[in-house]
């Protein structure tokens, strides 16, 4: 999960290594209107699949890959990412266009894909501080409509039905996430983070639903317009899956509890006083946008959500006491841990 910092922003030198003449032969006969020659460069972010900036005198594109060399089953799927953005394409959900999708090892050495090149603006403060304070509720409710369209799409219809499982996603996410962390030794246990453990699967809330869920919907994930509060498009489906939609949508809302030096985050702002909407209104839109009288347990949702993003930081951190960290952002998440798993047991305690 890509901290708002200047490592993460613009492109520079290519550090994982492309055959050009390869990619450029591709391109050539694969993505109309294609003309060399190609310069490249790779976006400082995407860690985790390393992606590329195509320029050539007509146009710019993005490419996308999975990493070079052996990596764990079903990670780095670079091409649910491209099938999500593709089935997208004509919904109320912006997503850039893909212009290509390869499978042959023998062009790259890993999948990839490549789409279009939305110009924009990438916000990494979630106080949206950049823009003139009468404007900044204007972009929060940017953000608040293509989350609910997102959530209002039938899987089905728009050919996902298959995406993921359906149902008890909470029971199953829960399970999950409590099993990497009580076997985790090295990383330790922590007070906080146990009673959550216990808690959780004893207070999952009646009723169901399956809908595409983003995973990761955070501003720094979106491409503004360059001068209007207008989503251009939803990027970084690496996490999407069918899911809860509440679970989604929470993850998003921990904004207004986060600590901004974690991940980027209101935590301890009066967002009246920043030009932005309370969390009441906040969710009260996206209610009214989805046809729901309201969110009943809502700090459940919250609950399981900083537990959940603690539980990612905890493996960090277990990663990184094992020296086999890849990121150089590991250790301070490693030690933001703690602090997620007591806003966990926060949110669990305003339930009790």
């Amino acid at each position: 999960m890509p901290v708002g910092d200047d490592a993460n922003q613009g492109a520079g030198a290519v550090r994982t290594q492309v055959d050009e003449a390869a990619l450029a032969a591709w391109l050539l006969a694969n993505v109309e209107g294609y003309q060399a020659p190609m310069s490249i460069d790779q976006f400082n972010g995407g860690q985790s699949n390393p992606t590329y900036r195509l320029t050539t005198p007509e146009a710019r594109y993005v490419l996308r890959r999975k990493p070079p060399g052996e990596i764990l089953k079903g990670a780095h799927d670079v091409m649910r990412e491209a099938r999500v953005m593709a089935a997208l394409a004509d919904t109320d959900v912006p997503v850039p266009r893909i212009l290509g999708i390869c499978s042959d090892p023998n062009v790259l050495g890993s999948d990839f894909f490549v789409m279009e090149m939305v110009d924009g603006r990438i916000f990494w403060d979630a106080s949206f501080a950049e823009i003139p304070i009468v404007a900044r509720a204007a972009y929060f409710d940017a953000m608040n409509a293509v989350i609910a369209a997102m959530h209002n799409l039938d899987p089905d219809a728009v050919d996902l039905g298959d995406y993921g499982r359906a149902g008890n996603y909470f029971e199953r996410q829960i399970g999950r996430w409590s099993k990497q962390y009580l076997a985790d030794d090295l990383a330790g246990r922590d007070a906080d983070m146990d009673a959550v453990v216990d808690w959780l699967p004893t207070a999952i809330p009646e009723g169901d639903e399956t809908r595409l869920v983003h995973g990761d919907f955070r501003c720094d994930n979106m491409i503004f317009h360059p001068t209007e509060p207008r989503i251009l498009a939803v990027l970084d489906w690496e996490l999407s899956t069918l899911g809860h939609p509440l679970a989604d949508f929470s993850y998003h809302a921990m904004m207004y509890h986060m600590p901004p030096d974690i991940v980027a985050g209101l935590g301890g702002a009066d967002p009246v006083a920043l030009g932005l909407p309370t969390e009441a209104d906040y969710i009260a839109a996206y209610c009214k946008r989805r046809g729901l009288p309201g969110i009943d347990n809502w700090n459940f949702y919250m609950a399981f959500s900083f537990f959940r993003l603690a539980a990612i930081f905890h493996g960090i951190k277990g990663r990184v006491l094992r020296g086999n960290a890849a990121s150089a952002t590991a250790t301070e998440r490693a030690a933001a841990f703690p602090r997620l798993a007591q806003l966990a047991r926060e949110a669990m305690e305003r339930c009790q």
